[in-house]
C-alpha cells in the first residue's frame, strides 16, 4: 500500500526470525543449569510464543535432537551427541586420545577425564571410571563449569583473556570449598600456567579431588586431561607424571 513505511522488526526480537533460527534457539535454551525443561520454560528461555515452540518441539523430537523424560520435560537428544562427534576436531581428538587414556587408567585406576572448552564449559569428550569410590558427576559429552573442575581450569588458564573475565563475573559456589573470589582464582590459573597443571579439592564435589594437564597440538592448548580422585597425597607428582606423559603421547598423535 502506497503511503506507508514498513517497519521491519529486529533479528532478534521475540517470535521473530527464520524457523531454522527459531528451531536452534529452543536447542540454545538448554545449558548446564537447565538440563530438563517443560514446553513453556524452552519458550520463555528461547523467546518464543508457546504454540510456535510446540510446532517447532515436535519436530525436534521426530528428529532426535529432543527426547521427553518420564515426567514429560525434554532433554536434549542423542543424535545431537552424535552429529557434534562427527567434528574432525572433537571425533579425531578422541580417537588420538582413547588408547593413551585406557593406559593413564590402567596407571592410576582413578576417573580418567578428556575436556575441551566451550565457551564458558569443560565440555567432557570421553571418561573412564576409577575404581575408587568416588563421586564424580561428569558424563560424556556433558558440560561442567570451568572454574571449578580440574581440566577446566587448565583450560581456563590457557583461555583467551575476554572468556577469563566472562568466567570471573559469575563464579557459582558448587561447595563450601569452590573458588568464587576472582583475584583468588586468578592467582590459581597464573600458577596453573607456572607448574604446568592444576589441583582442585572438592570444588566440584564434596569427596572428589582431580589433577590435569594441558594437551598440545604444536605448541597450542586443544585439550586437558585429568583424574579424579578421593584425595591427594601431599606428593602427587607421580600422577602428575603420568598425566604429563599422556598428554604428550595424545599431542604427538594430534601433529602426524
Amino acid at each position: 500500500m502506497t503511503g506507508v513505511t514498513q517497519v521491519s522488526s529486529p533479528p532478534d526480537a521475540p517470535g521473530r526470525g527464520t524457523v531454522t533460527m527459531r528451531a536452534l534457539s529452543l536447542l540454545g535454551a538448554f545449558d548446564e543449569r537447565h538440563r530438563r525443561l517443560t514446553l513453556t520454560e524452552m519458550a520463555g528461555r528461547a523467546g518464543l510464543p508457546v504454540p510456535t515452540a510446540h510446532r517447532l518441539v515436535a519436530d525436534l523430537v521426530a528428529w532426535g535432537a529432543l527426547t521427553r523424560d518420564p515426567e514429560g520435560r525434554y532433554v536434549v537428544g542423542r543424535r545431537l551427541w552424535d552429529l557434534g562427534m562427527l567434528s574432525p576436531v572433537q571425533r579425531g581428538l578422541r580417537d588420538v586420545a582413547s588408547p593413551y587414556l585406557h593406559d593413564l587408567y590402567g596407571t592410576t585406576r582413578a576417573t580418567v577425564h578428556l575436556a575441551v572448552r566451550e565457551r564458558h564449559h569443560a565440555l567432557y569428550l570421553d571418561r573412564l571410571a576409577g575404581h575408587s569410590s568416588v563421586p564424580v558427576v561428569s558424563s560424556v559429552g556433558g558440560r561442567l563449569p570451568l572454574h571449578a573442575t580440574g581440566v577446566g581450569k587448565v583450560l581456563l588458564a590457557h583461555a583467551p583473556e575476554q572468556v577469563r573475565e566472562e568466567v570471573m563475573a559469575s563464579l557459582q559456589r558448587l561447595t563450601a570449598y569452590t573458588i568464587t573470589q576472582p583475584a583468588r582464582l586468578r592467582t590459581q590459573l597464573d600458577q596453573v600456567e607456572r607448574n604446568g597443571y592444576a589441583v582442585t579439592y572438592e570444588e566440584m564435589t564434596l569427596g572428589a579431588c582431580s589433577l590435569a594437564v594441558p594437551v598440545r597440538r604444536h605448541g597450542t592448548v586443544v585439550a586437558s586431561i585429568g583424574i579424579v580422585l578421593p584425595r591427594l597425597e601431599a606428593n602427587h607428582a607421580r600422577h602428575v607424571t603420568a598425566l604429563e606423559v599422556t598428554a604428550r603421547g595424545i599431542g604427538r598423535g594430534l601433529e602426524r
